[in-house]
């Protein structure tokens, strides 16, 4: 009986240690597949969405690449970048009416305005980055076939019988309002310039558009691709681009005695990196154009760069050129789109008349 009492014993002992094993490995299984799924949270790529505007697009595929690295280097985050490019107008109102963009990078500063009196961006957005949160500008040139053939040197050319312009819709894009505004700044400049004047020489101007496109990149393809128009009006960087490689037997840029001054805008979409938990990867990405790599990739893609060394590395492909102000000639942007953009306005009241 005693025998039979110790195996039973034994049995019994052996029977617990068996289960606690068992129990440890299930405990031990538990605990991997919770640190593996935190370590998958941590590690997983992170969407990021950019919504810029029509000719960034080289700039920002090389850009998110160089950003990529180093912010992998310095916190292990990969990055699933995604770019939206279009008319910056157009980008604007998609951002306003619910497409969830981590940052916006646009045209010009009251795009992103109205994206503020939606509450995305909060109202001090223009103090977050330096420059008023510019980090590069450009300015508008024209763009004509190879030799000039209708001998335009200014703006005052384009108003002349027989010439055919391209240039995109101020209603959607934030080029074609920088082109507007440079229009109307270089009338007002001239001796005796006045409103009135301006408004006959831009009405005159639009008079010979060909082909009015939504966006920056469909003139660029309307007058380079389809052949259409003698000149095209520009960002200064579509017009580099277009002169490179085989474009340099087609075309020419002329530079206008002066321009306008114009300084895209950046800001972070507050309301979606609040959602997604984005906020520090925004604000990296967007000081990142400040920096030394940021101010170069602006310069190789032909954006005139803040930084002093880019500028130096990059002076000979941007002449020098007399520029203004939209808030010294227009008192700001919120006034210039009141006066000239918005619905029944200047441009809308020039453009029924050609119609």
């Amino acid at each position: 009986m005693l025998i039979v009492n110790i195996i039973l014993d034994l049995y019994s002992a052996f029977n617990r240690q068996y289960k606690l094993n068992q129990m440890k490995k299930i405990i031990a299984s538990g605990v991997l597949v919770l640190l593996s799924s935190v370590a998958a949270q941590v590690y997983a790529a992170k969407d990021f969405l950019n919504v810029s505007y029509d000719p960034t697009r080289e700039f920002y595929q090389e850009y998110n690449q160089a950003f990529g690295q180093y912010w992998k280097q310095r916190t292990g985050q990969e990055i699933n970048f995604k770019q939206s490019h279009g008319g910056s107008g157009k980008q604007a109102r998609a951002v306003a009416t619910g497409l969830q963009a981590d940052v916006v990078t646009l045209a010009l500063a009251n795009d992103i305005d109205e994206i503020v009196a939606t509450g995305q961006i909060n109202k001090n957005w223009q103090k977050q980055f330096p420059n008023n949160s510019a980090p590069y500008t450009s300015t508008i040139v024209f763009l004509v076939r190879k030799g000039n053939p209708k001998k335009i040197k200014d703006w005052n050319d384009l108003t002349k019988p027989g010439v055919e312009i391209i240039t995109p819709n101020p209603k959607t894009g934030g080029a074609p309002r920088w082109i507007y505004l440079s229009a109307w700044g270089y009338a007002l400049k001239q001796p005796g310039g006045n409103d009135a004047k301006a408004k006959d020489l831009v009405k005159k101007l639009y008079s010979n558009v060909k082909v009015l496109d939504s966006g920056a990149r469909g003139s660029l393809t309307t007058f380079a691709e389809r052949g259409i128009g003698d000149v095209l009006l520009s960002w200064e960087n579509e017009a580099l681009l277009a002169t490179q490689g085989l474009g340099k037997d087609k075309f020419d840029i002329v530079y206008p005695s002066i321009s306008i001054l114009a300084e895209p805008s950046v800001a972070v979409v507050d309301k979606t990196v609040d959602k997604n938990g984005n906020r520090n990867l925004a604000k990296g990405y967007l000081n990142y154009l400040y920096s030394p790599k940021g101010q170069e990739l602006a310069g190789k893609y032909y954006f005139r760069p803040r930084d002093a060394k880019a500028t130096a590395k990059y002076a000979a492909q941007f002449p020098k050129l007399q520029t203004f102000t939209i808030d010294k000639v227009f008192g700001g942007w919120a006034k210039a789109q009141k006066t000239h953009f918005v619905n029944g306005a200047i441009f809308d009241q020039i453009y029924s008349e050609k119609n």
